[in-house]
């Protein structure tokens, strides 16, 4: 199926794009309901500007508003002199030159999705910053941590899980070159004022910090490959916080160890999270579970693809709106 989906990804872009200003030829009820889903879900074009970088530490009250902190960098709330909000996100990439940082930043200035944080500008001072549209309720993590926060119902964290795959979708088939480097946890999946998800941690640099190029032949579907079973992988673990309320993050409770064990099912009940109450469909969050457990097991060899996560998590939303 993914490698199909690969094949299939240059006719999806080149559609993509026809569809702006005509209307679609037919194609298959596979394609139809793929393109429909993701295309429903972009967001118009915005601008990226500069910003100064004494700007950004003066709206960071010095970088002290720090609204989580990871290997890839720190993100802060900014306030800035005219009332703006936004959030900042430190790029801590060493290798990274500042003509690929530069390029990154008009690659990410072009992904325009429902469910993707949009970039707003950058700063190449001091400090390499990219600075975000405000996001009004925080992180997932705040909100399935801090007994301050209002508790998430069932419904708002089936969304949520809906639009991470929505986002993962767009980034792998309809982003062009294609994303490789994504990372989906409770601590960048942020919450606007509306509780819709949008993921705060794309770029194109991997882990090696190599150069912002297109990948080509063998290497391109290497990658793929690689970053399908990753994103499958961490789209599972995020499923199972939704569910439970706990983190993978902090190590206290192993929640990957848990859902790989054989009798996990008897235990289900002790770990949903206490937030939930009553108020689930029982059987609609032990499916949930199970797909949260096969994301996990499969590895590098994931047994569905991002899209078809994506259409079941979508029919289940239906069925409960029914």
């Amino acid at each position: 199926m993914d490698r199909l989906i690969r094949k299939m990804r240059p006719y999806l872009l080149a559609w993509h794009h026809r569809s702006r200003s005509s209307t679609a030829t037919f194609l298959s009820d596979f394609l139809i309901s793929s393109l429909f889903l993701s295309c429903n879900n972009l967001c118009p074009e915005s601008s990226v500007r500069r910003f100064s970088y004494k700007d950004i530490k003066r709206a960071t009250d010095g970088f002290h508003r720090i609204i989580y902190s990871n290997s890839h960098g720190a993100a802060y709330r900014a306030r800035f002199q005219d009332g703006e909000v936004a959030l900042v996100k430190e790029v801590k990439d060493l290798n990274q030159g500042k003509d690929d940082f530069l390029k990154e930043v008009q690659l990410l200035g072009q992904l325009h999705h429902r469910h993707l944080l949009a970039l707003k500008g950058f700063s190449t001072g001091h400090k390499r910053l990219l600075v975000y549209d405000n996001m009004e309720m925080g992180s997932l993590k705040e909100h399935l941590n801090d007994p301050l926060k209002t508790p998430l119902n069932w419904k708002t964290r089936l969304q949520i899980a809906i639009g991470v795959a929505a986002a993962l979708e767009y980034l792998l088939l309809f982003s062009n070159p294609p994303i490789y480097h994504v990372s989906v946890s409770a601590s960048n999946v942020m919450l606007d004022e509306n509780y819709i998800a949008k993921i705060s941690d794309v770029g194109l640099i991997n882990s090696v910090g190599a150069n912002v190029t297109v990948p080509h032949s063998s290497n391109s579907e290497d990658c793929m490959d690689n970053t399908y079973g990753d994103l499958t992988f961490q789209l599972g673990v995020l499923i199972l916080e939704l569910i439970t309320g706990q983190s993978s993050e902090n190590g206290t409770t192993d929640l990957i160890q848990w859902i790989q064990e054989s009798r996990y099912r008897s235990s289900i009940q002790k770990m949903i999270d206490p937030d939930l109450g009553t108020n689930y469909d029982s059987r609609e969050l032990k499916n949930l579970l199970a797909v949260a457990r096969l994301c996990i097991k499969s590895g590098d060899k994931p047994k569905f693809s991002i899209p078809q996560i994506f259409r079941y998590l979508q029919k289940k939303a239906e069925n409960t709106c029914n």
